[in-house]
């Protein structure tokens, strides 16, 4: 039997036009609240709808003590109230809240959301649009090759899969900054933008049909939300065995690559899932690192490369790529490696003689089930790493030997001739068994 909690604290959604946008239900119980949560603007909206002697609590910068707050209203039986702007359970509090008291203990009003508003003001359908926050800590402007940990890094990944963007901002990651994302990532052509400030208030304003390259050089007021709806249509690129020629390389002398044979085997033996975090040592023209990004849309590729000719014909490759979980760096293994988080795959096309330390370090690092790939052409490779891998307690691996013939034009024939043999040595940690 489904017993409903007596005094459930009130999680109400309002909007910037106050009573206004409110029920007549989530009005009383406003209106009778004991105890009043909300950010400081908020209160304010509502001050005159208070009873006097409610107890106002400003949760601005103090989200952590909101549910203690709740959870003593309700100890001494007190109403309560939570004031959150919109749909409480879009990038709202409501979530927070039913993680740190039972779901049973609120009761959500939703209101209209900001983005839905919006969306009303220009009539552009949402139904499949993505909803995306970059409501987060300042991590100053977007840069290709940029890490998760980026606050705009949702974005830029969305962009790249969604035709419809719904995006609630921040003061930092204003508009404006959104469109220099665009820009950068080579999409300013790709999308419009539409940018509505301070929503139901006398000094609301909604831009429509602005282009990336316009907005990048425009101010807007701190409240607002953005649109972005695709005009071009998506790439279709191939996910997975592009052929070499779809790579820059060094001319005329042509630079390190693996050749399409061989990447296609390696990039399958690294057993890459969707989420997977990729190292690439020694990206040469980036062209594994760059084809595993695409199959790892919900994970991220750091490559490293120590050459800088070829570090600048990879960065070539990621522009042309169409990648935004790819970050490219400049240096010699293992140097650099402590910054990077721990890995699921990892490829070495190259190791600039520091071999026997890479693996050991590499195996040491790698998560639960992941696997090393490594691709070597001199026996002298091969004989260093299968020894170092011999000498590894828990660590399975194995060697597999290619060598691929690719047809080619004699007379009014066709000839095979041979590509160098490669050995694929591919090295797992076991899993522990208790």
């Amino acid at each position: 039997m489904d017993i409903k909690d007596p005094n459930p604290c009130r999680v109400i959604g309002v909007l910037d036009d106050g009573t206004a946008s409110l029920s007549q239900t989530a009005l009383a119980l406003l209106r009778s609240a004991d105890v009043v949560i909300g950010g400081a603007r908020t209160l304010a909206l509502f001050e005159r709808e208070l009873k006097a002697g409610a107890v106002r609590h400003d949760l601005t910068g103090k989200l952590k003590e909101v549910p203690e707050w709740v959870r003593a209203a309700r100890a001494d039986n007190l109403s309560c109230v939570v004031l959150a702007t919109g749909d409480p359970l879009c990038h709202g509090i409501a979530p927070y809240l039913a993680q740190h008291l039972c779901v049973e203990a609120l009761d959500i009003l939703p209101n209209l959301s900001t983005l839905q508003l919006a969306c009303a003001r220009i009539g552009l359908a949402w139904q499949d649009a993505r909803i995306v926050s970059v409501h987060a800590k300042d991590a100053g402007e977007w840069r290709r090759g940029s890490v998760p940990g980026h606050g705009l890094y949702a974005l830029a990944q969305a962009a790249r899969q969604h035709a419809r963007l719904l995006i609630l901002t921040s003061p930092d990651n204003s508009p404006d900054r959104i469109a220099r994302l665009l820009l950068a990532e080579g999409m300013g052509d790709d999308f419009l933008m539409a940018v509505a400030e301070n929503l139901l208030q006398p000094e609301e304003r909604v831009l429509a049909e602005l282009t990336p390259q316009q907005a990048a050089e425009m101010k807007f007021a701190a409240l607002n939300v953005v649109l972005l709806w695709r005009i071009t249509p998506f790439a279709r690129p191939v996910r997975f065995g592009l052929a070499d020629a779809e790579f820059a390389q060094r001319q005329p002398e042509k630079g390190l690559i693996t050749k399409q044979e061989v990447r296609a085997v390696s990039l399958a033996r690294l057993q890459l899932r969707a989420d997977s975090v990729v190292w690439d040592i020694g990206a040469g023209s980036g062209s594994v690192g760059l084809e595993a990004a695409r199959l790892c849309p919900q994970g991220h590729v750091y490559a490293t490369e120590k050459n800088d000719a070829d570090y600048a014909i990879a960065g070539q490759n990621h522009a042309n790529f169409g990648v935004s979980n790819y970050s490219l760096y400049l240096g010699k293994a293992p140097e650099g490696l402590d910054a990077w988080p721990d890995p699921d795959a990892v490829f070495i096309g190259g190791s600039g003689g520091e071999l026997a330390t890479l693996i050991s370090g590499i195996m040491e690092r790698m998560r639960p089930n992941g696997t090393l790939v490594m691709n070597f052409v001199t026996l002298e490779n091969l004989a260093t790493a299968t020894a170092t891998l011999q000498a590894l307690e828990g660590v399975s691996w194995d060697v597999l030997q290619l060598q691929a013939a690719r047809s080619k034009p004699i007379l009014h024939m066709h000839r095979m001739a041979a590509e160098n043999p490669v050995w694929i040595v591919c090295a797992r940690r076991e899993a522990h068994h208790d």
